[in-house]
């Protein structure tokens, strides 16, 4: 029984692999936050380019 508690306490395998999931998961998750965010604004920006470009003369 001793030997149990001893190896009990000492694996600690399991929980570190959680540990790695969940901040895992946490640095995804942010990612597409901080993606979804500045989506708009890109495209915002795109668009008044392409505008710009679009009215653009050039004479020869």
């Amino acid at each position: 029984m001793l030997n149990f508690i001893k190896n009990f306490r000492n694996d600690e395998d399991g929980a570190v692999t959680v540990d790695f999931v969940v901040l895992t998961a946490a640095i995804v998750l942010l990612g597409l936050a901080v993606g979804a965010a500045i989506q708009s604004g890109a495209r915002g920006l795109a668009n008044n380019i392409e505008t710009e470009l679009k009215n653009v003369k050039v004479t020869p």
